[in-house]
């Protein structure tokens, strides 16, 4: 895996790598508060910490990591341990080599040498067991060598003794998706390919019973479910967040951190300034960004001072000359970011109602609320029933109770609200109700603060 922008590639303590990684459906916050934070644990801490997202980036995000010339955190859809954490690198021979190289890897591995095609592909293995069948064909009944000396043996071609009936798996197949059929077959060895059915290494079912747990550090959230899948087979080390309570059960205690705060990158951003450091004017922008786009440029209720004075500390470190952001102001650059995420016309209703999209568990019922940003709620009316279609499959295809859609103007700071199979309790939401079926809330922008309490108390009553 290659180093990113940001990424030190010495002086890390140990070669165990940590994922700083965000919420399902990130929104910029997510994405920019891993990218800090994973930064911040290199250069203060020299953690091997590396920053992931747990699925597609949305618009704004792709617009802000564009203009500052960033690239994409590595995509993890769950946190299951796969082949490719497990398999060793073992030295190879080719076919044709003479058995004597393979007898030397033998040596040096522990009795295993990979045979490997010119192109990359796999031959087979030799192990003790192929070598004592191979003598046992050579010696059998009817004998293919009589008087045959040890350095004779030597020189035939390891394809003569290598075992070729080994299975293969490729290095992101989960072991927990094929641990049944290797315990079956019991088997020692197996292949470890690329996406091309390269060789990449050895994986011995030894390892495969016992593997080890991806550690992770949850930013921008706390609840399971929102966080990748698998969680519970992951070593979960630490969270940061901003958010309400609803965080996962651990078997040791972890370092958490719930602040009042309008962003996550706010908080990031308060660590690197407490460790004497100032980040990197790139990294610093994706930040701002991530903070004027949850606060909606500071006017959300969940707005703070700390995020006030988080947005100083980030532009002064961000509008800097060089910088990609050279010449900007607050005001201009969350102009941009705001406007860049806005907008139904050209995108995809299922992108729309998807893209941040949040789910929740509450008196038995699960639920999720999704918001979207434009620049006039009256273009809302041109969309209307497809997105309700969408919220309707998004609802259907991850098993909810109900669904609900924010569309949110930043321009004059109000919303509307879709629901889909919305319990009745619901209807005592204090938003007028408008011929549409939709509700106009006015003044509402956040999701957190301004609509899931009501939406709580309501369900809890």
């Amino acid at each position: 895996m290659a180093a990113t922008k940001f990424q030190k590639t010495s002086n890390l303590k140990g070669d165990n790598q940590v994922f700083v990684i965000g919420h399902v459906n990130p929104d910029t916050d997510a994405i920019a508060s891993a990218m800090g934070y994973a930064w911040l644990l290199r250069e203060r801490d020299g953690i091997n910490a590396i920053p992931a997202r747990s699925g597609p980036i949305n618009h704004q995000t792709a617009w802000v990591l564009r203009k500052l010339g960033l690239d994409t955190p590595m995509l993890f859809n769950d946190a299951s341990p796969r082949f490719e954490s497990v398999m060793q690198r073992l030295d190879t021979v080719s076919p044709d080599s003479p058995l004597s190289e393979a007898w030397a890897v033998l040596s040096r591995t522990g009795g295993v040498a990979p045979v490997v095609n010119p192109d990359g592909t796999p031959f087979g293995l030799i192990t003790g067991k192929s070598l004592f069948n191979f003598l046992a064909r050579m010696t059998g009944p009817l004998p293919r060598y009589q008087n045959i000396t040890l350095a004779e043996l030597l020189e035939i071609p390891c394809r003569e003794a290598a075992e070729t009936e080994v299975a293969r798996y490729g290095a992101t197949t989960r072991i927990r998706d094929v641990i049944r059929r290797i315990l079956r077959d019991e088997v020692d060895e197996f292949w470890v390919l690329d996406e091309n059915q390269r060789y990449l290494g050895i994986c011995r079912q030894r390892d495969l019973l016992d593997p080890p747990r991806l550690r992770i550090i949850l930013v921008d959230h706390n609840e399971p479910q929102q966080a990748l899948g698998s969680l519970e087979e992951a070593e979960l080390i630490e969270i940061l967040d901003h958010h309400r309570l609803g965080n996962p059960t651990t078997h040791e205690p972890i370092r958490f951190t719930v602040d009042v705060v309008g962003s996550t990158s706010t908080l990031v951003s308060e660590k690197i300034e407490d460790a004497g450091l100032s980040a990197p004017p790139e990294l610093a922008g994706l930040m701002l960004a991530g903070l004027l786009s949850d606060t909606l440029m500071l006017n959300s209720p969940t707005t703070t001072e700390r995020d006030h004075q988080a947005s100083e500390r980030l532009a002064r470190w961000a509008f800097v000359w060089g910088s990609p952001l050279a010449g900007e102001t607050l005001e201009s650059f969350g102009q941009m970011v705001l406007t860049s995420g806005s907008g139904l016309a050209s995108r995809d209703p299922k992108d729309v109602v998807s893209s941040d999209m949040k789910k929740y568990e509450a008196a038995e019922l699960r639920f999720a609320i999704a918001q979207a940003e434009v620049s006039d709620l009256h273009e809302l009316n041109d969309f209307l029933g497809p997105l309700c279609e969408a919220l309707k499959e998004v609802k259907e295809r991850n098993s909810l109770d109900f669904a609900m859609l924010l569309v949110t103007d930043v321009v004059r700071r109000n919303s509307r609200l879709l629901t889909v199979d919305a319990p009745s309790v619901l209807d005592e939401l204090p938003f007028r109700p408008l011929s549409d079926g939709t509700r106009l809330a006015e003044g509402l922008v956040s999701r957190k603060k301004q609509l899931l309490p009501v939406v709580l108390s309501l369900l809890e009553e």
